[in-house]
């Protein structure tokens, strides 16, 4: 164990950072810079990015190859990480991100290395994953629960479903928001947009995400202002395709394709009238923050993850019907829409915060350190014979 109060951590199973992809990397830059401000040994664990530092914001960085195919890419750079690990000075604490990499845990008990494993949403339920997929993410989320010294839902629906299908605890630790106090107007203009003159969409093409319902639902509405859908579909062609269809002969509908200009998508986000949030598998979404952050007002999916995170603020449909019915109403009084978008920014400074969520992993670190386990609970637990 490290001397003093300072620690060294691991994070271990995603990108890394630079942050530029995910949820996943963006905690990691968020939270790993504010515990090596605080004194901690922060080394994470990077693939693929065109930045080589060593070091990046306060934080040691190991760049490791990956097998370049879909199905295999996570788990060849997690194998090389904890290969990494077992052959350097054991960390008092390891981070290791998505219930995928859960087969490299034993390896790491036998380092003796105290591991958290972040669990994610419900991966199992995404369509991008065919049979066999989907079986194998529903096997490593139980062998993660039997091996991982703690378990990190970043949700309470996350956190109830382990419990629910596993009768274990798992820490709640949520994402943060970042807060756009003044709407950025770069690339706006340039787009033909206008400030609270257009209604959002960002998400990749995927089924569970509902981009081609709040597609469908626009169409079939009376909604004056333009749908900006920002997004592409990296692994259905067909499902593209219908989204295609549905947006062709409308010229509302403007499907922009994807932006990575993190300016420019800051600036899409705070200037909207409405961002339309379709996502239904995942926990604490980095997109629904990040629209909240910006003082957007809500038409989200009806599921639990979402109303909790909005705290039942905004609109949320079920079906295209819904959709036309609240793009209209939030049309109809755009004073309206604006408070409830206020409300929601409120919601991110004070319920989201990027320095709380380095508190929690900061304090379960330390914890860890310390021989914190629920592995002696979790060790023989079974998923239960109720579906969720």
């Amino acid at each position: 164990m490290s001397k003093g109060n300072a620690l060294t951590i691991a994070m271990v199973g995603t990108r890394g950072v630079p942050a530029a992809y995910g949820g996943f990397e963006t905690a990691i830059e968020e939270v790993g810079r504010r515990l090596a401000e605080r004194g901690h040994d922060v080394v994470v664990y990077t693939r693929g990015s065109e930045r080589r530092e060593k070091e990046y914001l306060g934080m040691r960085v190991v760049h490791l190859p990956a097998v370049p195919v879909k199905q295999v890419e996570t788990l060849s750079h997690t194998g090389l990480s904890t290969l990494h690990l077992m052959f350097r000075r054991r960390p008092d604490a390891t981070f290791v991100f998505n219930a995928a990499n859960s087969p490299f845990l034993p390896l790491l008990r036998l380092r003796r290395a105290r591991t958290a494993l972040h669990m994610d949403g419900l991966e199992w339920r995404r369509s991008k994953w065919g049979p066999r997929g989907k079986a194998y993410y529903r096997w490593a989320e139980q062998f993660g629960v039997r091996t991982a010294d703690a378990l990190i839902a970043d949700a309470p629906g996350i956190a109830d479903y382990y419990a629910h299908q596993f009768g274990v605890p798992t820490e709640l630790i949520r994402y943060g928001a970042p807060i756009l106090d003044e709407a950025p107007a770069r690339g706006v203009s340039e787009l033909g947009l206008e400030p609270d003159g257009y209604h959002l969409v960002v998400a990749r093409f995927e089924p569970e995400n509902h981009v081609r319902e709040i597609v469908q639902g626009y169409r079939d509405s009376d909604a004056t202002l333009p749908l900006v859908v920002v997004g592409s579909a990296p692994y259905s062609a067909e499902y593209t395709q219908e989204i295609q269809r549905l947006a062709d002969g409308d010229d509302r509908i403007r499907l922009v394709g994807g932006v990575y200009d993190q300016e420019l998508l800051d600036a899409l986000y705070a200037n909207a009238l409405t961002y339309v949030h379709g996502h239904s598998v995942g926990g604490t979404n980095p997109s629904l923050l990040r629209a909240m952050g910006a003082g957007t007002a809500v038409i989200g999916f009806d599921v639990a993850f979402n109303r909790e995170v909005l705290d039942d603020d905004g609109w949320f449909f079920a079906d295209a019907g819904d959709v036309a019915e609240h793009v209209t109403a939030a049309e109809s009084d755009p004073a309206e829409t604006r408070e409830i978008g206020a409300r929601a920014r409120e919601r991110a400074r004070s319920t989201f915060r990027w320095e709380g969520v380095a508190d929690a992993y900061e304090q379960l670190a330390r914890r860890l350190s310390e021989g914190h386990s629920v592995h002696r609970v979790a060790r023989r637990s079974r998923r239960s014979a109720q579906e969720w």
